[in-house]
């Protein structure tokens, strides 16, 4: 058969060869593209909880709702910040998966009788009652939990507010049935007689001693010789104390400083020099700011107490048109005019009616109703019955649409929150009973002025800020710096080009998958999650940008969850290693030293020290430290006898106990056994749920997908 007649009989062949080699470079294309799995879509996959998946969207739903609330509380959402909510978002939905599957696993259910009584008139949830409460009085207002149930069933009631209304119970009921099961737990703890009484003598016995010591300092370090098996003999000992109880890493790094060098800042300086002049004389300085300023801040009225430091000591005495500056205040250069002053109300008292555009069809539609409201209250209808039925604010409309009362940065008193601008500006232009429209981020506001009291002076202060940048020039000669410095290493001479090059080595130790920063880089969040992809002696292969820093890493560690080997912890145990080889020394001599505790301490070099009153509970040497060891040991001797040498943590002991004084009889321990039942019930949540978390099978993501 020619070559032509084997092409035809095997081309069904070949060509299937070629398909499917080039399917399976496209598939191989698409993995390494996307990152994931092609056959497994894992891309919202944050977390399997012992098989059960934790969404990334629902994850992110969540952390969005907790930080939206740190941002209405004024607080600024610094990396750390967003750490901290991440990791109690995440706590949360952890405790939920865990404890749902107990709960499921006991049976725990909460019947229709019990949501009635939740919801309901007579005692309801606390959460419900805080809700529905009298403003004035604080005590739950029953009519004002009828009129939103009332609405609800209406047929005007908004649908976003019933799904959040019945999420809202959803919740409660988790909550119950957590509360039963934690319930279930601590009714089943118990203290008997003799757990009364061993706390009772331990916090009451006392022991009167004398001791004589060793210190382990008396051994100077290098006259220490450490060998594997004093190392494998204090690692076996203690390994369970090695538990890791997730997976971290470490890095070393050298960093390549980009800040702005004296000539930056000096031309910075001059430029805010030159504005200077101009803004002295501007005579729209609203308009000066948002051309020249990098930081467009509406001019608003201040009180004292609410400008920058430096400012609220000149500009509250200073003339109208006062300039002040070039000065340096969070990283730039700043200056400061006083356009504006007057007296005003030390506080305004309001209640509004909140109208959400995005339910209405738009801010004309929201505005358009929020004047119908207010022609109907102006006719006589209640604000409060308006208020709790159609404010989108339900926090303040169950509440007749009260709003505390705030001054005229937008404070609201006792730490409760700050206004928006919008809002605080006509709040403060208006009189008393007044009722006006305004917008703001939240949406379109009916508010009502209720009071007004005090007198105080505010002043309107234009700022202008430039930041303390480094210039282009500063920024590539520190860039090519580190890339000249990256472009010179392999795994094996990071240390001797770091040598070479006359920099420092830093060290990151023992983080996890999603710290957000370290010490020395505030915005680590890149650089970790380099770290969970790469292997342990890895150098990165690009530069980092961290702040105003290029940072260049090697991996140094990885210590896995669970038992970290001896190799992990060789550096941690050391100076314990080393106290174990001088206590064989010092025993030895200590056991030389004859029958007696006053031959001992004179044989040694030390001296006999008495104690008196010390007390099992609280194991502590006075003028030494905590000797549990020692202590614990003294408790169970023999009267007037030599002890042999004891190991403590700051050297070793020999001790003779002089007497024991019993505490009279425990006639009626009740309080006792009440005090430790209740000590109990307190550890008891905490520790189910670790023990939980500790028994888990938990796949975290976090580290590469936050």
């Amino acid at each position: 058969m020619g070559i032509m007649g084997y092409l035809r009989e095997r081309m069904g062949t070949i060509l299937a060869f070629f398909i499917g080699f080039a399917l399976l470079a496209f598939i191989v294309s698409e993995v390494v593209r996307s990152g994931g799995s092609f056959f497994r879509d894992d891309s919202n996959e944050l977390a399997v909880v012992n098989g059960q998946k934790v969404p990334y969207d629902e994850f992110n739903k969540k952390l969005e709702q907790n930080t939206a609330q740190f941002k209405q509380s004024g607080q600024n959402i610094s990396p750390q910040i967003t750490s901290y909510i991440q990791e109690s978002v995440w706590n949360q939905m952890l405790t939920q998966i865990l404890l749902e599957k107990e709960i499921e696993k006991v049976g725990i259910v909460v019947g229709g009788d019990e949501i009635a009584a939740m919801t309901g008139n007579s005692n309801p949830d606390p959460q419900i009652a805080r809700q529905f409460s009298d403003p004035q009085t604080g005590q739950f207002d029953v009519n004002k939990l009828n009129q939103f149930k009332s609405y609800l069933q209406s047929a005007k009631a908004d649908p976003a507010q019933k799904q959040a209304w019945a999420d809202f119970i959803m919740q409660l009921i988790e909550a119950k049935k957590q509360t039963k099961y934690m319930a279930l737990v601590s009714n089943g703890l118990y203290v008997n007689s003799l757990d009364v009484k061993d706390d009772y003598e331990a916090k009451n016995k006392l022991v009167n001693f004398k001791y004589a010591t060793l210190d382990y300092a008396s051994i100077p370090d290098a006259k220490v010789t450490l060998t594997d098996d004093d190392y494998n003999t204090y690692y076996n000992a203690h390994k369970e104390e090695f538990k890791n109880p997730q997976d971290v890493r470490s890095f070393e790094y050298v960093s390549f400083n980009a800040a702005p060098s004296k000539e930056d800042t000096t031309a910075i300086k001059a430029d805010v020099d030159k504005l200077a002049e101009s803004f002295k004389t501007s005579t729209n300085d609203s308009l000066f700011v948002q051309i020249n300023s990098e930081t467009k801040t509406p001019l608003v009225f201040q009180k004292k107490g609410g400008l920058d430091p430096k400012l609220d000591t000149v500009m509250f005495n200073a003339a109208k048109g006062f300039v002040y500056g070039p000065y340096v205040s969070n990283g730039s250069y700043k200056l400061a005019k006083l356009t504006d002053e007057k007296i005003t109300f030390d506080s305004v008292k309001t209640r509004h009616i909140l109208i959400n555009p995005a339910t209405e069809g738009g801010i004309d539609k929201a505005i358009a109703k929020a004047d119908s409201l207010k022609k109907l209250i102006q006719g006589g209808k209640s604000f409060t019955e308006l208020a709790a039925t159609y404010s989108f604010d339900k926090g303040s409309g169950t509440k007749g649409g009260d709003i505390p009362a705030f001054d005229v940065n937008g404070t609201m008193g006792g730490g409760q929150g700050q206004l928006a601008s919008e809002y605080t500006n006509a709040a403060f232009k208006a009189g008393k009973g007044d009722l006006v429209v305004v917008t703001s981020q939240f949406g379109v506001h009916l508010i009502q002025v209720e009071d007004q009291k005090g007198s105080v002076k505010v002043v309107k202060v234009a700022v202008i800020d430039k930041p303390i940048t480094a210039s282009s020039k500063t920024q590539t000669i520190a860039y090519s710096k580190a890339q000249g410095f990256l472009g010179n290493l392999t795994k094996d001479n990071f240390d001797a080009e770091i040598k070479k090059e006359g920099l420092k080595k830093k060290v990151a130790e023992d983080f996890t998958g999603v710290t957000s920063s370290l010490p020395g880089l505030d915005n680590a969040r890149e650089v970790v999650r380099w770290a969970y992809k790469a292997e342990k002696g890895d150098i990165t292969d690009k530069v980092f940008t961290v702040g105003d820093q290029y940072v260049i890493t090697r991996l140094s560690a990885i210590k896995p969850k669970g038992i970290l080997t001896l190799d992990a912890v060789k550096k941690q145990i050391e100076p314990a290693v080393r106290n174990e080889v001088k206590a064989k020394q010092l025993d030895e001599k200590l056991l030389a030293g004859g029958s007696s505790i006053d031959q001992v301490a004179q044989k040694t070099g030390s001296k006999v020290v008495p104690v008196q009153n010390v007390v099992f509970a609280n194991p502590v040497i006075p003028g030494a430290s905590l000797e549990y060891k020692v202590i614990g040991s003294i408790f169970g001797s023999k009267l007037n006898t030599l002890s042999k040498p004891v190991n403590g943590q700051q050297g070793v002991y020999v001790y003779v106990v002089d007497s024991f004084t019993n505490p009279p009889a425990l006639t009626n321990g009740l309080r006792e056994k009440q005090q430790i039942a209740q000590a109990l019930v307190q550890r008891a949540g905490g520790q189910v749920l670790d023990a939980l978390k500790d028994n888990a099978n938990v796949k975290d993501n976090r580290a590469k997908m936050l």
